[in-house]
């Protein structure tokens, strides 16, 4: 009795999350003949926006460049809470029938190309029942992000053991935790801390957070009057795309500001600060010892967090931990800190390409000894492109271009009668350096296991949405560094695949 075919999809996306629900849906737009399927390890769609579940989640960026460049956003807050952006990308893949191309419980560990055959064989172990899954795809799309979703990152304190309270990480948080008239302490000054103290205090918890060094804070509007009267003037999609536009040209020129005129960018985010915090110590609480978007900036809808602090509700300590006690934190500097609960915001582990193990041609390959090509594919490796957002602005600006950069080089192929394509770093000497390129400590901890990027395009990931559209909605599909081939088939069976001029 022969074995069961193994069944073949055109283009197998790894994820449900923001980005594969994109890239979806870009796939049943601009490829309707194509056949795929989506493979999510958990048991729902959402990724981050499903698995983060701490009081107060929200996005760091307005929606208008968060959604997508195709589903307009309606809700009310241009700064949008957790649930709301959830219930957002579920409602994408319901409208247009990307759940049904869904596969819970699947976490693909390893693909192997082929290129006698042009294809991937992709290994997913089914969670609820440890049974390996095998696919075949013609392409890979991995939409996985780049954190791990299991853990956290916490360093390691002195003393933890010893606290008698509780201790909690922000992606792993208890449903049935209670904080009302208790004392908290959260660690951190990233925007998982920013949004959560205030959070916390609204909930009846007197707050500290405690930082080791400060970030820039910056209050923003919850609510953007120009998109609500675009929306209301013009419709929904009009709306959306000019509120899009308006705030896509604002973001580049704030970072380009940042960039180029720091010390001035200082001056006025102090400015600002001390305007929400008069009398307040800037110097030691809001001062950050690097310059406006080394990091990233935080957002505050509203000034929540100076509101938070001004009543009374939060205080902020900037120290380092000399160890846990028994009641809480001994600083430093000798403060002791009560607490009944403490928050490590501390920051996430990076997982490339969710840690599937690749193969080309039986040969494993390790994403740190890989180019990144246009900021999507990487060198050495055929038919597979992944995405990774902006750091200086909304994830999804980027998403959008890669997937319809992707879908412009299936259809290349498709007209030419194409099979496959790989990027080749020609020059072994040029300049490279790290894929990302930022301060952050959970990317600086993770910079090994990175691909890297060259020093010029199409080597490395753009940072500005003007210079992508450029490479990636208008630029050629063929390139230089790009080597397309189709595969034949005589008599014997098949050939390998045989380099074309594209």
């Amino acid at each position: 009795m022969s074995a069961p075919a193994v069944e073949h999809v055109d283009v197998l996306v790894v994820g449900a999350g923001l980005s594969g629900i994109g890239a979806a849906w870009h796939l049943q737009d601009k490829q309707p003949g194509k056949s795929y399927a989506i493979l999510e390890a958990r048991a729902a769609s959402g990724g981050t926006w499903d698995l983060f579940r701490y009081p107060g989640i929200r996005s760091d960026s307005d929606l208008s460049t968060f959604a997508y460049a195709f589903k307009p956003w309606t809700g009310e807050k241009a700064i949008a809470d957790g649930p709301e952006i959830l219930e957002y990308i579920r409602a994408t893949a319901r409208d247009a029938g990307i759940d049904q191309h869904i596969r819970y419980g699947h976490r693909v560990v390893r693909a192997a190309w082929s290129s006698d055959q042009a294809r991937w064989t992709v290994e997913a172990e089914r969670t609820d029942t440890g049974q390996t899954v095998a696919l075949t795809a013609s392409w890979l799309f991995c939409a996985s992000g780049y954190y791990r979703y299991d853990e956290g990152f916490t360093p390691r304190f002195a003393g933890v053991e010893d606290f008698g309270g509780q201790v909690v990480h922000p992606q792993h948080w208890p449903e049935d935790l209670d904080v009302s008239g208790r004392r908290v302490v959260v660690i951190g000054s990233g925007a998982t801390a920013v949004t959560l103290v205030p959070a916390l205090a609204a909930q009846g918890a007197h707050v500290t957070m405690l930082q080791r060094s400060p970030s820039y804070i910056l209050p923003l509007p919850s609510r953007d009057p120009i998109a609500d009267r675009l929306r209301k003037w013009f419709g929904d999609a009009r709306g959306h795309e000019l509120t899009r536009r308006k705030n896509i040209w604002r973001q580049r020129k704030l970072y380009a500001f940042c960039q180029k005129r720091p010390a001035l960018a200082r001056r006025i985010i102090r400015w600002v600060t001390s305007k929400q915090l008069p009398g307040f110590d800037l110097d030691t609480h809001f001062t950050p010892k690097y310059d406006p978007w080394d990091q990233r900036l935080c957002a505050v809808p509203d000034g929540d967090l100076f509101r938070a602090l001004r009543k009374g509700d939060a205080e902020i300590a900037t120290d380092a931990i000399d160890t846990f006690t028994e009641r809480g934190l001994r600083l430093a500097s000798g403060t002791e800190l009560e607490a009944d609960v403490i928050v490590t915001a501390t920051g996430l582990n990076l997982l490339i390409f969710g840690g599937v193990e690749v193969q080309v041609d039986g040969a494993p390959v390790a994403p740190a000894d890989t180019l990144a090509f246009k900021g999507m594919m990487l060198s050495g490796v055929p038919n597979f492109a992944f995405a990774i957002g902006y750091t200086n602005s909304s994830w999804t600006l980027k998403v959008d271009l890669v997937c319809e950069h992707l879908c412009r080089v299936l259809s290349h192929m498709d007209a030419r009668g194409l099979d496959q394509v790989v990027p080749v770093a020609g020059d072994a000497a040029q300049e490279t350096r790290p894929l990302l390129d930022f301060s952050a400590g959970y990317v600086q901890r993770s910079l090994s296991q990175l691909p890297r990027q060259g020093a010029s395009a199409p080597w490395h990931l753009a940072m500005d949405y003007r210079e992508d559209v450029e490479h990636l909605r208008r630029g050629p599909v063929e390139d230089p560094a790009l080597r397309f081939a189709r595969r034949t088939v005589d008599a014997g069976g098949v050939v390998p695949a045989v380099e074309v001029a594209a």
